[in-house]
């Protein structure tokens, strides 16, 4: 009938708003703000000194320098991955492709406790670069390997949807307009991939600054060279200074939110001038 409205399938916008809401509050918010509030039984003095102590503070150097060359790494690397899965068909294809999701289904102290055996000076790989003067097991370098490993989904699983929908006819022009491989790539394939790519890099760099059970073991857990800011945190929650475990949290909290931030800033920036032109 005229004028009659269509009924949507799903529930009106007020109920799905207010279990959106219900549901971010009880699983985000409310964690959060209780960290929050924990930290805040410090004193302004208290808390500074807590976040700021040498120790602790090399223990953001180790977290932040790791999670960023290994998020750097998935970025090259997990492209061409990306790449290789959605641009070419071959046997194994949908193994291989099942493989880039084993780092999210697998526990992460097995991960650990498996590229500590791998690495360590004994271990499969270790023996082979011991004599070369290479260390991996117990240095930052197997920190930043552990990171790579958990945080190459990530950058796969962002940039896989948008090359499957990137339009191969651009490339086809271009090349028929003289451009070669490296200038199509530069030119046309990457700034239609570069929000998918930024996207994935703050997720893996956010991921790797948190992430414990993966890096506990093959660290070495050294202050000052190879303790991770996480285990920091676990250090203190055993020695029951929960306040001052809160306190280095609220760090990492504010780091990761402002990678978050400045990378949907960058996205939207880069939005606007596409519509723009």
């Amino acid at each position: 009938m005229k004028g009659s409205r269509t009924r949507s399938v799903l529930p009106g916008f007020g109920l799905t708003m207010g279990i959106t809401v219900f549901y971010l509050g009880i699983i985000v918010l409310i964690p959060l703000s209780c960290v929050i509030l924990k930290t805040m039984e410090l004193s302004w003095a208290e808390f500074w000194s807590t976040v700021t102590a040498p120790r602790v503070v090399a223990s953001y150097r180790i977290s932040l320098l790791t999670s960023l060359a290994a998020a750097l790494v998935n970025v090259v690397f997990g492209l061409i991955v990306a790449w290789v899965l959605v641009r070419y068909n071959f046997p194994g294809r949908r193994f291989l492709d099942s493989l880039v999701d084993l780092p999210f289904a697998l526990p992460t102290a097995v991960a650990g406790i498996a590229l500590t055996a791998i690495y360590a000076p004994n271990g499969w790989i270790g023996q082979w670069l011991e004599p070369l003067g290479i260390k991996v097991a117990f240095t930052p370098l197997g920190i930043t390997i552990a990171l790579i490993f958990i945080g190459l989904p990530f950058i796969v699983r962002t940039v896989q949807p948008v090359l499957q929908d990137l339009d191969k006819e651009m490339e086809e022009a271009a090349a028929m307009l003289g451009a070669g491989r490296w200038r199509t790539v530069l030119r046309v394939v990457l700034p239609e991939l570069t929000p998918a790519l930024l996207t994935g890099f703050a997720l893996a760099f956010a991921r790797g600054i948190g992430e414990y059970g993966s890096v506990v073991f093959i660290s070495g857990n050294m202050p000052m060279k190879t303790e991770i800011a996480p285990l920091l945190i676990m250090t203190r929650l055993e020695s029951f200074e929960l306040e001052q475990a809160t306190a280095i949290a609220v760090v990492l909290l504010l780091i990761s939110f402002a990678m978050l931030l400045l990378i949907n800033y960058i996205q939207w920036r880069a939005g606007k001038r596409a519509l723009a032109e």
